[in-house]
């Protein structure tokens, strides 16, 4: 068994504040201004296999470096250890980690809680411990935080009963970076993309909740994302579970790697290349701003409204032509 001592690794001691002993509360969300409606917003598409090339030109066509001086921490899709795409191929995750040192990071941490596994098992089966050692990434396991490092979250109009538990490091961090898989979500979720993976950020015990509650599963997975806004998403889409999930499913190729800033936006556009893939019920029969995860999402302001405020680029011809394709799907739903 890896010990706490070998998951505190790095910078990890400079982003965990341990003199609140005591359980907080936030009445609201996030700091004031970190959740505000998108008038448009851009999603960068790279058709490639190739996970160096797709990450960093994904990343570049954006246009934009959140990361330069910052304390950033990574959020990974860590749920489990199943073999990509139930889980973050760890090409991606290294090859995010060079690039966004490249970009002027000034330090790097990865965050995580998995389940049902524990968190610990997880990561030492993805061989995570040594990636971080070996690039010189903290890691923190948020399963192995004392009570005072978890905030209770209470937004107005929720379907949680009580509000939910979000971990402190990610309130606090000065930078937050997602990086996600495209896969459908056999128990209720429908789909797992990048507003889902924020269930990684709250306390086990709220698993309870949200597992009982399929009625309202989805909304309940978009308002964890009220807690806070990540600076920058990565989405690898070469292969994607289109049926089954979240650990193991039917698999297809896309190819694909994308990259955004606005949640709601890259889980649309990922909702497009599974329907193109040609995925379940679930997805196939309703239309993408229609899935209660997105329409949820929409009603409280964390992203894009309506799918013609998407820009989808791509930096070569034939990116260009599939993302002509993805923005007819996106507009007829």
């Amino acid at each position: 068994m890896i010990n706490r001592r070998e998951f505190m690794i790095g910078a990890s001691a400079a982003m965990l504040s341990m003199s609140d002993l005591h359980d907080r509360e936030r009445p609201a969300a996030g700091s004031p201004g970190r959740n505000i409606r998108q008038k448009s917003a851009r999603v960068t598409l790279v058709c490639t296999s190739d996970r160096a090339h797709g990450v960093k030109t994904a990343i570049d066509l954006l246009g934009v470096n959140p990361v330069k001086g910052k304390q950033v921490l990574i959020k990974p899709n860590f749920n489990t250890a199943d073999p990509y795409p139930g889980s973050t191929h760890n090409d991606t995750l290294v090859n995010l980690i060079g690039h966004l040192k490249r970009m002027g990071a000034s330090s790097l941490m990865i965050g995580e809680r998995s389940g049902p596994p524990a968190t610990t098992e997880v990561i030492k089966g993805k061989g995570v411990v040594g990636i971080c050692r070996e690039h010189n990434v903290g890691l923190i396991n948020f399963e192995d935080l004392p009570p005072g490092q978890w905030v209770r979250i209470r937004p107005e109009q929720i379907h949680w009963n009580n509000g939910f538990d979000v971990a402190k490091p990610v309130l606090d961090a000065e930078c937050v970076v997602s990086t996600c898989c495209l896969k459908t979500h056999g128990y209720g979720g429908v789909f797992t993309m990048s507003l889902k993976l924020s269930v990684g950020v709250t306390h086990k015990r709220n698993m309870t909740e949200l597992h009982s509650s399929f009625r309202s599963m989805r909304k309940m997975i978009a308002e964890i994302n009220q807690a806070y806004s990540p600076s920058l998403i990565l989405l690898d889409a070469v292969e994607a579970f289109v049926d089954g999930g979240p650990m193991t499913g039917k698999r297809k190729r896309a190819d694909l790697i994308l990259a955004g800033t606005d949640r709601i936006a890259i889980d649309a556009v990922g909702l497009a290349v599974l329907k193109d893939l040609g995925s379940n019920e679930a997805i196939m029969g309703r239309k993408i701003f229609e899935q209660e995860q997105i329409s949820r999402a929409v009603e409280l302001g964390l992203g894009v409204s309506r799918p013609e405020d998407i820009e989808i680029v791509a930096g070569d011809n034939k990116g260009r032509a599939y993302a002509e394709k993805l923005k007819g799907m996106l507009l007829r739903g």
